[in-house]
């Protein structure tokens, strides 16, 4: 994997927790760092096929949406 140098900035009391948890299991910050990134994007961003199933659903159940509005 290549890896690229960032910069940011973060609150102090979140930057010395994540250093003392890369301590304490014994990992690299930059390891750390990188897991949450990669958790972070997997929570937040829909997958493709996520987002069909919910346009199908739309579109199957649009008139009970309707009838649900009223």
């Amino acid at each position: 994997m290549t890896t690229i140098k960032i910069s940011s900035r973060v609150d102090e009391a979140a930057w010395n927790e994540l250093r003392n948890l890369a301590r304490e299991t014994k990992r690299s910050v930059s390891g750390v760092l990188s897991e949450a990134i990669e958790e972070y994007l997997e929570r937040h961003r829909v997958r493709p096929d996520a987002l069909r199933h919910l346009e199908d659903s739309m579109r199957e159940n649009e008139e009970l949406g309707k009838l649900l509005g009223q």
